[in-house]
């Protein structure tokens, strides 16, 4: 059984990576969480912490399929699987799926890779709010929420993650990420869990 879930609320930040429409409404099925389950779970998240003044970090991928950083260019960097390259054309790609309700008060960080600290003001963001505790949920779980919850680690910040708020292409691959490296640098629990800890 999982220990009880203690949160600061004057020091804790909620982060959601990737809930854009050009991600999250995007054709391929995810597991174990289907997309609109990921959402909903996540838009709970940010209700609550939106009511308690907490800050609500939104991270999203804009830019074009020349300047994103995870492009390779005439096969540099080296890599033995190419990169499936998502069709970054629509005009909405990198809006914010509307279910999350996207407030005045909200952070948004930009960023051109997987993980959302290289390259962006996050760090520096939250440090300035003296943050030193992640939520942390979105898609995928094995790319952009498992590569910024591994500089958070470096970084020092504490972590929660909503497992239920998260997925991957296969729940093979969800549970890999979440067993084998996010129980490693943080802490695992369920949207409702996250909830019920932040009304104590």
């Amino acid at each position: 059984m999982a220990e009880h879930l203690s949160i600061d609320k004057t020091k804790t930040a909620l982060v959601i990576i990737d809930l854009q429409k050009g991600i999250a409404n995007m054709g391929r099925s995810l597991a174990p969480y289907d997309s609109s389950t990921v959402i909903a779970n996540a838009a709970k998240l940010a209700d609550s912490f939106r009511k308690k003044g907490m800050p609500v970090f939104l991270v999203h991928v804009v830019s074009s399929d020349k300047d994103r950083l995870n492009v390779m260019v005439d096969d540099n960097p080296w890599a033995q699987m190419r990169q499936q390259n998502p069709q970054m054309a629509a005009m909405d790609f990198s809006d914010f799926v509307p279910e999350l309700n996207r407030s005045d008060s909200d952070i948004v960080i930009t960023k051109k890779q997987w993980g959302a600290f290289y390259g962006t003001e996050l760090e520096l963001q939250l440090r300035r709010r003296k943050i030193d505790t992640i939520v942390m949920c979105g898609i995928a779980t094995n790319y952009g929420v498992e590569s910024t919850a591994r500089f958070a680690y470096e970084y020092g910040f504490n972590q929660i993650f909503a497992e239920d708020a998260m997925s991957s292409m296969s729940k093979d691959i969800h549970d890999m990420s979440v067993n084998a490296v996010l129980k490693r640098i943080g802490r695992v629990r369920k949207t409702e869990e996250i909830i019920d800890a932040l009304k104590s």
